[in-house]
């Protein structure tokens, strides 16, 4: 008993210093010209015996202190991957250190929503630092209330 209370301890000693290091390398900034971003959101939650819908918003911060960024696109597809909505007619242009957020109008429900997610894209006109993107998730079905966070993925990048 003593001998798996010890190698417990190590193995939450090594998963603490792994995520020290992960976190240091996470914190590294990262001067771009622009991204493509695929963010899901999931604006519904699908199981054999019960099921939500959700509501979205997606937060937008330009990191930069200097540089403005715009963002470009902003397209909602469904869980097919079938284009639901262009949320943006015109680019959007975010100021040094500002922040803006972008709800999800129109939630999909049922199967069309489980896996819906965005393609944003943004550009600067010199390299700036990638700004931080993210949705926040959430929903409530009687006395349950349900959140969750999600991050974009990088699918393309504009370095030079």
């Amino acid at each position: 008993m003593k001998n798996l209370a010890k190698a417990l301890l190590l193995i939450m000693v090594m998963i603490m210093g792994l995520s020290l290091v992960t976190g240091m390398a996470a914190g590294q900034v990262k001067l771009v010209k622009g991204q493509t971003l695929y963010l899901p959101i999931a604006t519904s939650y699908v199981s054999d015996d019960y099921s939500f819908n959700v509501n979205a918003t997606i937060f937008i911060h330009n990191t930069d202190p200097d540089h403005s960024i715009n963002i470009i696109k902003m397209d909602f597809y469904n869980t097919s991957g079938k284009l639901v909505e262009k949320y943006l007619q015109q680019p959007l242009k975010l100021a040094p250190a500002a922040a803006t957020r972008i709800h999800v109008k129109n939630p999909l429900s049922g199967e069309e929503g489980t896996a819906a997610h965005f393609v944003i894209q943004w550009q600067a006109e010199a390299k700036a630092v990638e700004p931080i993107i993210g949705g926040l998730l959430f929903s409530s079905s009687g006395t349950r209330g349900y959140s969750f966070s999600t991050h974009p993925r990088i699918v393309q990048e504009a370095a030079d």
